[in-house]
């Protein structure tokens, strides 16, 4: 029940029941086993595989957010947002295989380049503006219309000559720094599977042996319950890139658990909070840091992870004592 709990306060504004469960189960089964395919035998371009992950997440990311958070239940708002994830998904596969084509002609876009790419930029800020509020898709707007517009209409060291908005369009899809770039490379790559071992690892009983081991060094010590949340969420970091996914999984014990030892609730609630997002900072994974640092600054994963190491241990401490 507690369990249930957490996963139903992820933030999910819309969840899935009977067919409908079944059906998202099968599809992020496929599209899972997908991704595991094409990094064991690149059928497909890089940049294709990219295209491939981001509009997958863009189809699921719009039927569990709905457009509307206060109408969730909404049959009209849910054939909408699958309508949209969908145009998005296949928005965003068109623009991968039309990338010969589209360097063939000089990089000029035609009418149904045109529309994929208005479709996947406007899905990508309003997917965003579901997931996180308003401040980042405001930001991207105004970073958008500041190079292919306003900017050269401001003096001084702000001033832009401004770029076509067909080199903004272009910009925005292709390239190392655009959304199927280098980003989209890494999430595609390293976080996902990553994500996908340490559920798998999860699933199988990893988590309660973790949290047992926890228990087991530090149960009987001064604090022992605080302790065996710091360490049985320092220890799930490792294997999951995710804060939200190692609250959930270690929470469900430990903060019960310092409850019963008499803990204020909120105190509970805050030992486990700073303790999982501290997974963040924790090497292998370090919720996808590594590998972009990695990518940006040409510094091998292993330096990254190994010089990471001891401010994740400080941390730790830092929360344990």
């Amino acid at each position: 029940m507690a369990e249930t709990n957490l996963q139903s306060e992820d933030n999910l504004g819309r969840t899935a029941k009977g067919r409908a469960l079944t059906a998202l189960t099968a599809f992020s089964a496929l599209f899972a086993l997908a991704h595991l395919y094409v990094a064991l035998f690149p059928v497909i371009s890089e940049f294709q595989r990219n295209a491939f992950h981001f509009g997958g997440f863009a189809f699921l990311a719009a039927f569990f957010f709905p457009l509307f958070k206060k109408h969730p239940k909404s049959r009209a708002l849910l054939v909408f947002d699958l309508t949209f994830g969908a145009l998005i998904a296949v928005s965003a596969i068109y623009l991968s295989l039309a990338e010969n084509a589209i360097y063939a002609r000089g990089v000029k876009l035609s009418l149904l380049d045109w529309i994929a790419t208005a479709i996947v930029i406007i899905g990508a800020i309003d997917l965003t503006r579901r997931l996180t509020g308003w401040v980042i898709p405001v930001l991207i707007v105004l970073a958008l219309t500041y190079v292919g517009f306003w900017g050269q209409f401001i003096s001084g060291i702000f001033s832009f000559p401004g770029l076509s908005w067909e080199a903004v369009a272009f910009r925005s899809i292709f390239g190392d720094d655009a959304m199927f770039g280098t980003i989209a490379r890494i999430s595609s790559t390293y976080v996902f599977l990553f994500i996908i071992f340490g559920a798998f690892l999860l699933r199988s009983g990893a988590g309660d042996f973790i949290i047992d081991l926890a228990r087991a060094v530090a149960g009987k010590l001064v604090g022992g319950p605080g302790l065996v949340a710091v360490i049985s969420s320092g220890m799930t970091g490792t294997i999951s890139g995710s804060a939200v996914a190692n609250t959930a999984s270690t929470g469900v014990i430990t903060i019960p658990l310092m409850k019963k030892a008499g803990f204020p609730p909120k105190f509970a609630a805050g030992v486990e909070a700073a303790s999982s997002t501290g997974g963040q900072i924790m090497p292998p994974i370090m919720g996808a840091g590594a590998f972009v640092m990695a990518s940006f600054t040409q510094i091998s994963y292993e330096t990254i992870v190994a010089v990471a190491a001891l401010p994740a241990l400080l941390y730790f401490l830092s929360v344990a004592f």
